[in-house]
């Protein structure tokens, strides 16, 4: 680890989606560094949630508005947001309905956290990050609904950004690429699947959630006070390819 370990100490963060993969990995990592954490999500109990003296775990379903508005009403300052609840459903989202359900949990529960977390955010000239992804930048034809959504993460940032900069809230996203994820481990444990992803990865191997996490820590931090309306990609090189 290369922070101090007394980064976010005193600070509050709260993680979307921060019960499993990487929204647990960016949980645990921000509670190793001193903030208090909630993590909001499904499985709260579940065996990937994130467990620290520092983390409190509470299930929620992030398109439930009014759950999610009885929790961040709550909340008098924040300092870290992170935006990191994800679905996919692979071919079925070219059914409409899951289209929609892919979009509603991806993206407009973002705008929804937002939206309810920004009065806290401003008391605490706090920041913002978000969970893009690679497929932000090229489609898919196996998830549709996955990439419009990881795409429209990205421009949202951007818009966010312009927003809520005169409040001092910066907003930022991460691209992640193959990290090794329950959503993502019926793909790793694929051998021919998986080479062919890190034949094309010039690192050559998985990402793991930490990966992810130190990146969000690095754009909460002073060190990127003069950074907001970026997506910074996280896959090993994948995008160069």
């Amino acid at each position: 680890m290369t922070f101090s370990a007394t980064l976010f100490e005193g600070r509050r963060a709260i993680v979307m989606g921060g019960t499993s993969g990487i929204g647990a990995g960016t949980a645990l990592r921000l509670a190793e560094l001193g903030a208090n954490v909630l993590a909001v999500g499904l499985q709260a109990a579940g065996k990937h949630a994130p467990v620290h003296d520092r983390i409190r775990c509470i299930e929620l379903d992030v398109t439930d508005g009014p759950a999610l508005q009885a929790v961040l009403s709550k909340e008098i300052s924040i300092d870290v947001l992170v935006n990191c609840a994800g679905i996919s459903r692979d071919r079925a989202e070219y059914e409409l309905d899951v289209f929609q359900h892919v979009l509603d949990v991806n993206l407009t529960s973002i705008m929804r956290a937002c939206s309810l977390a920004v009065p806290a955010l401003i008391h605490a000239r706090g920041c913002i990050v978000n969970v893009a992804s690679m497929f932000s930048t090229f489609g898919s034809a196996d998830r549709p609904a996955y990439a419009a959504s990881k795409g429209g993460v990205v421009q949202l940032t951007k818009s966010l950004a312009q927003s809520y900069a005169a409040a001092k809230v910066r907003v930022n996203a991460v691209a992640p690429g193959w990290i090794t994820t329950p959503l993502s481990e019926g793909l790793a444990r694929d051998e021919e699947a998986s080479r062919r992803i890190m034949d094309r990865t010039p690192l050559g191997h998985w990402g793991q959630p930490a990966d992810v996490a130190d990146a969000i820590v690095f754009l909460c931090s002073p060190a990127a006070g003069y950074i907001t309306g970026v997506t910074l990609p996280v896959d090993g090189g994948y995008l160069t390819v």
